[in-house]
């Protein structure tokens, strides 16, 4: 078994490589003067059970071309299987048509990694579930839940807790939690304009004198969590506080939730964080590394992955 890590959140693979007490395998993994990626891999990896960490955030095409050409460089070495885990999925909000002659741009990172050379892939909390159809390879999509809610029973134990669903589709991702910690759901009717512009409409449920947690795959621009947490505290809730898995926060999204009536933001490294993240008093980071470095040996020692949420 043998770990390489991309570029784009060495912090995570060398904190997965510390827990499972291996090395991270020697690449160079670089750019030539006009910016084009070059990939050497600097140990033997024929007949290796392979993992490549690389998260296809911001910049979103560079770390996705530095996945293609290192999945393509291992097959080239004669790996034996190639893992491509990616904690942060991107592209994974474009899975559908949504107007005439547009892509499904989701679909095609799909194919090209499929293509580029990858056996499997491992992610977490894809935005849409029926991504994991769009590849022709097994795909293990780890949930954030069980995480979430371990740490919001440490935070909010004894106080009466709301779980809330940003908007309609993410209702799922919200009951899982809400489950699990015996609690009401409250959901957020949201109607959006357009692209990156959300207005919250009405809340459906009681949420007066409730401490209410937004549960979401990712923030972005942060409007709608900061929209929908205003909404909250106009109808009474006693704090408003949110858990995202991904932390894109493009932007402005700091800073604007920064202002917001959020009092903790819970995001997750599946992303780096940048020096603003680390700056901001209200938005925490915890770690998704022991949950990733699981996964990765149970995968390599052929045993049940979907056991880890049982």
């Amino acid at each position: 078994m043998k770990i390489v890590a991309c570029n784009s959140n060495r912090p995570l693979a060398e904190s997965v490589a510390s827990i499972l007490d291996l090395p991270l395998t020697k690449a160079s993994i670089r750019r030539f003067a006009d910016m084009e990626v070059f990939v050497e891999i600097q140990e033997n990896v024929r007949g290796e059970d392979v993992f490549v960490i690389q998260s296809t955030s911001y910049p979103a095409n560079d770390n996705l071309m530095e996945l293609l050409i290192t999945l393509d460089a291992l097959r080239r070495s004669s790996a034996r299987r190639i893992t491509a885990v990616i904690p942060y999925f991107g592209y994974a909000r474009q899975d559908r048509k949504t107007a005439s002659r547009s892509p499904i741009s989701a679909k095609l990172v799909a194919n090209l990694i499929t293509e580029a050379g990858a056996n499997r892939v491992l992610t977490m909390d894809l935005h849409a579930g029926q991504i994991q159809g769009f590849f022709d390879i097994p795909v293990d999509n780890l949930y954030a839940a069980p995480l979430f809610s371990r740490d919001i029973q440490d935070r909010f134990g004894g106080r009466d807790v709301m779980i809330v669903s940003p908007d309609v589709g993410g209702v799922v991702r919200a009951r899982t939690i809400a489950t699990r910690l015996n609690c009401d759901l409250a959901i957020i009717d949201k109607r959006r304009e357009r692209a990156g512009v959300s207005e919250v409409m009405n809340v459906i449920g009681d949420v007066d004198d409730r401490d209410c947690i937004l549960v979401d795959d990712l923030v972005d621009s942060g409007g709608t969590h900061c929209n929908a947490a205003d909404a909250l505290m106009m109808r009474g809730a006693r704090s408003a506080s949110a858990y995202v898995t991904h932390g894109v926060l493009s932007g402005a999204a700091v800073a604007r939730i920064a202002s917001s009536p959020i009092q903790t933001m819970t995001i997750t490294d599946s992303i780096m964080a940048t020096a603003d993240v680390d700056r901001c008093q209200n938005i925490r980071q915890i770690t998704i590394a022991p949950l990733l470095a699981e996964a990765m040996r149970r995968i390599s020692d052929e045993s049940s992955v979907s056991s880890l949420f049982d």
